[in-house]
């Protein structure tokens, strides 16, 4: 009957090191820290960056995808124009990149 029920041996060492338990844990969260969490709080940091620097007469792509040039800047608003005598209001973080002055005359 033996080999139904295993024979508890006394373990011959006391309780692991609390630091080796923690290991796995923290090369965890190190790796999320460089690999995921850095990365997102640097490009954050560049489109803060990149929308408080608008300006008139920028050429923008929206987070939408609309293309056109800001006419009018606002502390939390841009007017983008995007077809001749249509202008669209928008937020600031709604801008997802400036593009090279010129862009809309090649579209």
């Amino acid at each position: 009957m033996n080999w139904f029920i295993q024979d508890a041996w006394a373990q011959a060492e006391g309780q692991p090191d609390p630091l080796v338990s923690f290991l796995p844990l923290i090369l965890i969260f190190v790796v999320f820290y460089f690999f995921l969490i850095r990365p997102q709080n640097k490009r954050q940091k560049e489109h803060r960056e990149m929308v408080s620097n608008l300006s008139v007469d920028d050429e923008v792509v929206t987070s939408g995808g609309v293309l056109g040039k800001v006419t009018e800047v606002s502390e939390q608003f841009l007017t983008v124009e995007v077809a001749d005598g249509v202008q669209l209001k928008v937020q600031r973080h709604t801008i997802g990149a400036v593009m090279p002055k010129g862009t809309i005359k090649g579209v």
